[in-house]
């Protein structure tokens, strides 16, 4: 089924502190699907071998995953390697943006690799403006988006904490956190 031809892709990005922005990202991969349209998810923190809730339903609605992080990832003595999972990942990622296949791509805490300067911002947007399909719909999630990234994005929501259960010492709840 696919996007109307007229459709203005945009790039859309959810960041902040605050909780909520995969989720409504994810909520959207949803309600493009249900129409028909063709979605990719690529994860740049988690590992392929979590199975959180969304990947599980992901596998049985048959929509196109890819995690590729190492997990809970920081600047540090272990960084390199998440440099290069990083970039790995943006590899894909381009192929994917680049073969026009896809209505909207869902690219889950890229501001991460940006931020810890594992990949290059302006490279990053350079390239998009070259080779996004005009029609595809870009999400971007993650804390600490750069300036750049902000100004360039067509949405941008800032998801802002104001209280969280882990603040009382709740801890996650399946379902609501993963």
């Amino acid at each position: 089924m696919g996007l109307p031809h007229n459709t203005k892709g945009l790039i859309i990005l959810n960041t902040g502190n605050g909780k909520g922005k995969t989720t409504a990202a994810l909520g959207m991969v949803m309600r493009a699907y249900g129409h028909g349209q063709r979605v990719c998810v690529v994860q740049f923190i988690k590992k392929a071998t979590d199975r959180w809730g969304e990947v599980k339903v992901a596998k049985q609605l048959g929509i196109e995953w890819h995690a590729l992080g190492r997990g809970f990832c920081r600047v540090g003595p272990d960084s390199q390697r998440d440099k290069e999972a990083s970039q790995a990942g943006w590899a894909l990622c381009q192929e994917k943006i680049a073969s026009d296949t896809y209505d909207m791509i869902l690219l889950d805490e890229f501001t991460f690799p940006l931020h810890f300067g594992w990949l290059d911002t302006e490279a990053v947007i350079r390239w998009l403006a070259e080779h996004k399909p005009a029609r595809l719909h870009l999400i971007i999630t993650g804390r600490y988006a750069p300036p750049a990234l902000i100004e360039f994005a067509d949405l941008v929501t800032e998801m802002v904490e104001v209280k969280h259960p882990y603040q009382r010492g709740i801890s996650g709840q399946p379902g609501v956190e993963y």
